[in-house]
């Protein structure tokens, strides 16, 4: 028997309030009907996957099927978030795309080393994003098959 599908979760990593709303500003204009959920850097980020603290509740902060992760973030920045999910075996199936400002090749390298799955240099417009958010829908929610839960 088939498990229902569900929606695909997304769940962004950006300590950038105004990143934060374009980013959301993004999904609607592309009409994508995911929820997204936000955490604002890479200790946040690995509490939610873990499920500890203000993010225990999995009503309020749902496993997600894809992670947004920004690259430069206070606390623990995204390459050390990388790396330990990616370390995790309950959580290295999740696909991370790098979503950055950073377009320096010891980056690219460096994340992909680290189990990322995509690389992207966040656009400098609004319909730059937009355009991005349009392709990553495309792509990992209508191409790829993820699995159902992490």
């Amino acid at each position: 028997m088939d498990k229902e599908i569900k929606p695909i979760i997304i769940l962004m990593a950006e300590d950038d309030p105004d990143d934060r709303y374009l980013a959301r500003e993004a999904l609607a204009e592309s009409r994508i009907a995911n929820e997204l959920y936000f955490v604002e850097d890479g200790v946040e980020l690995l509490d939610y996957l873990n499920r500890k603290g203000k993010f225990s509740d999995p009503l309020t902060s749902p496993k997600p099927g894809i992670i947004l992760l920004d690259l430069n973030m206070p606390k623990k920045d995204g390459r050390e978030a990388l790396k330990e999910i990616k370390e995790n075996p309950d959580l290295k199936r999740i696909p991370i795309i790098i979503l950055t400002t950073s377009n320096a090749e010891e980056d690219v390298l460096k994340t992909y080393n680290l189990g990322a799955n995509s690389f992207i240099t966040k656009p400098v417009t609004f319909n730059g994003l937009v355009n991005v958010i349009k392709v990553l829908e495309n792509y990992w929610f209508e191409i790829v098959r993820l699995p159902n839960t992490y």
